[in-house]
């Protein structure tokens, strides 16, 4: 993978022309008085749309809690072992 480095002067003057070529492929190094100080870079793999049928399928199928929310953690309060 291609990379390329920039101060972070110019990262901030140039956002929305990086965020582009990180699109592209190639990662950037973005340098503070010569050390380098963060990387950009593509997510590791692109994020999948939810399916909301399935998801609502999965919901649905699932047994309903038997006590309200505050009720439940002041049972695993109170059960807990510290």
């Amino acid at each position: 993978m291609e990379e390329k480095t920039i101060t972070l002067a110019d990262a901030k003057a140039r956002l929305s022309e990086l965020t582009e070529l990180v699109a592209t492929g190639v990662s950037v190094i973005i340098t503070k008085r010569g050390k380098p100080v963060a990387r950009m870079s593509q997510p590791e793999r692109p994020r999948q749309p939810i399916d909301l049928d399935a998801l609502r399928r999965l919901t649905a199928s699932m047994p309903a809690q038997a006590d309200e929310a505050p009720e439940f953690i002041r049972r695993m309060r109170e059960n807990a072992r510290y």
